[in-house]
């Protein structure tokens, strides 16, 4: 009984000590309010602690936004150089393109006009063609060229071409059209020519061995001669029977055999003309002079 009181009474003493704290607690905290509202020190405090935090969410949207803004500016940037590159590489394609092109157009031009300024010196009637078709197997060797009879060209017309500011023998017309003509170049086996020794002035036949790419060959050149030749001696043309114009150059000695059993010395002729990168030529007429001619000479 008497515990129970007791109890009873430290309950009361606990909670009337706790209310007296709570209310000192109370009043104080009102104290320092109303202290510091009369002097404004709360209020100016409220407003730079604001100030601060609204300054500083300011700062972080700003430091976002500049960022956001600056890699949309940035990506912006780099599309339209992309798209610029884009253009100054097209630009610069079509430029070597038309680089190529205007190389290619003087180059043409000045075989043109090399072609020209000779056909228009040789004593015979020509007609310079280009050539627009080939056929180099080994059983039948043609050049189709764009001349025809419609021009004047004809049969076994000899044919000549300048190339590398030289000017060497082709072959001969050995057919004809009204539009277009073939030519027999001088590598076909079949193509015979007479011609000579530059330097000696002896006579032979040279005749081709099939192939473009195959040297030519030259026969009947007497033995006796052997200690006058050398490599690198010219062939040109002889001009007889009128077949062919005279000294035309048909290419060079590369090699010379004595074969026991021939009275005659078997010569190999590397052709002046590269005819792989033969373009075009110049067909003569043997029988008529070239009209630039006797018109100067009138």
């Amino acid at each position: 009984m008497k515990e129970s009181m007791n109890s009873s009474n430290q309950s009361r003493h606990f909670f009337r000590f706790h209310i007296a704290e709570f209310v000192f607690v109370i009043l104080l905290g009102l104290s320092t309010v109303l202290l510091a509202s009369s002097s404004g020190g709360f209020v100016l405090n409220f407003e730079r602690i604001g100030f601060s935090i609204v300054s500083s969410l300011q700062k972080g949207v700003n430091a976002v936004s500049t960022g956001i803004g600056d890699t949309i500016n940035a990506v912006q940037e780099l599309s339209r150089m992309k798209k610029e590159n884009a253009v100054l590489v097209e630009k610069l394609k079509n430029y070597e393109y038309f680089q190529r092109n205007n190389t290619e157009i003087n180059k043409e031009n000045e075989r043109l006009r090399e072609q020209l300024g000779f056909s228009t010196k040789i004593e015979q009637k020509n007609y310079p063609a280009q050539i627009i078709g080939r056929n180099t197997d080994n059983l039948y060797s043609t050049f189709t060229i764009n001349k025809g009879s419609r021009v004047g060209i004809k049969k076994n017309m000899p044919v000549i071409a300048i190339q590398n500011g030289q000017i060497g023998l082709v072959g001969k017309i050995v057919s004809v059209g009204a539009e277009t003509s073939m030519i027999l170049p001088i590598f076909d086996s079949k193509c015979t020519v007479s011609a000579r020794i530059q330097t000696t002035r002896d006579i032979g036949l040279v005749s081709g061995l099939g192939a473009d790419d195959r040297t030519l060959s030259m026969r009947y050149i007497k033995k006796r001669v052997l200690e006058e030749l050398n490599y690198g001696d010219t062939i040109v043309t002889s001009g007889e029977n009128g077949n062919y114009l005279r000294d035309i150059t048909i290419g060079t000695i590369s090699k010379i055999t004595v074969l026991d059993y021939d009275s005659s010395l078997d010569i190999e002729v590397v052709p002046i003309i590269d005819f792989s990168r033969l373009e075009s030529v110049i067909v003569a007429d043997l029988k008529e002079l070239n009209p630039s001619l006797v018109n100067i000479s009138n």
